[in-house]
């Protein structure tokens, strides 16, 4: 009988999507192949805790990272565990920088001639926190009166904030998964329900959104946003999987927003979602996560 793969799922963490984040890892945790992996969740709390020293005595073959945002996307854990040793999901230290600092992002992508919105001081403008995630401290600004407390809002979370151009458009997103040779998952067009962009709000509550998959546009721009994707998650350095957002602005013109380098893996999740639209349920869809895992190694 072949012996079971030991995966850890890490998930809470101290950052503001700590509650994703352990929706995202209960949801791992209750479809996982139980026939091939044995499986332990660590729920790493939001103070100092001996985390690490639990991992140690548990001796996973894999981690499997359902951490969000600040510590858990950024390659603060991915450190740790290139320190121990220890396999695990997603991408490296270098690519999850790169993919939560959106400051960087956007220089990357520019260089790589790829399409970002344009930073601007004007009216309308987008403000977020350069390195949260699930829109966290993101505002639509209109007005003078609007933008200072916008201001205010992210830097909450940050001090750093990007003010770029309010692009009107559809919401698509495309979901990336592998390791040398990447598959584009089929697209999803994401229709908020609640505000005025795809805030937390739409992206969390129940009936906050509507999303169709796979996205009602051509075959030609579906392949065209496919091919993209691509080239920024290799672009980037991703492994595994990961989520890349688009405005697709009016004149048929995709532009990328950002990378998500540990999309959500919640029942609303949008690579799950996207995964079963390929064909692909949500136990298999962990599966090949775990084994691009072991095999970046």
């Amino acid at each position: 009988m072949k012996k079971k793969i030991k995966v850890v799922i890490l998930m809470g963490g101290k950052s503001s999507e700590r509650e994703i984040s352990l929706l995202s890892g209960k949801e791992i945790l209750a479809n996982i192949d139980k026939k091939k992996y044995t499986v332990k969740s660590l729920n790493i709390p939001d103070k100092r805790s001996n985390w690490i020293d639990k991992l140690k005595k548990i001796k996973p073959n894999v981690v499997f990272i359902a951490l969000h945002g600040t510590y858990g996307e950024d390659g603060s854990v991915q450190g740790v565990l290139e320190h121990l040793g220890i396999p695990y999901t997603g991408s490296g230290i270098l690519a999850s920088a790169i993919g939560m600092d959106k400051r960087l992002f956007k220089k990357l992508m520019r260089y790589e001639n790829i399409p970002v919105p344009k930073d601007t001081l004007k009216a309308p403008c987008f403000i977020k926190p350069s390195d949260q995630g699930s829109s966290v401290g993101a505002s639509v600004v209109r007005t003078l009166d609007e933008f200072k407390k916008a201001v205010k809002l992210a830097k909450k979370y940050s001090e750093n904030i990007i003010v770029e151009e309010y692009l009107r458009g559809k919401d698509i997103t495309c979901g990336v998964i592998g390791n040398k040779n990447p598959i584009a998952l089929p697209l999803i067009e994401i229709r908020a329900n609640k505000g005025s962009f795809f805030n937390y709000k739409s992206k969390y509550e129940k009936e906050g959104a509507e999303e169709i998959v796979p996205a009602p546009i051509s075959k030609s721009l579906t392949r065209k946003i496919q091919k993209l994707s691509l080239k920024v998650f290799e672009v980037v350095g991703c492994r595994g999987f990961a989520r890349i957002d688009f405005i697709l602005k009016k004149n048929g013109s995709p532009v990328v927003l950002e990378i998500n380098t540990i999309p959500g893996m919640t029942k609303m999740s949008l690579v799950p979602k996207a995964a079963g639209a390929a064909g692909l349920s949500y136990t298999k869809l962990i599966d090949k996560i775990i084994n691009y895992a072991i095999e970046k190694r």
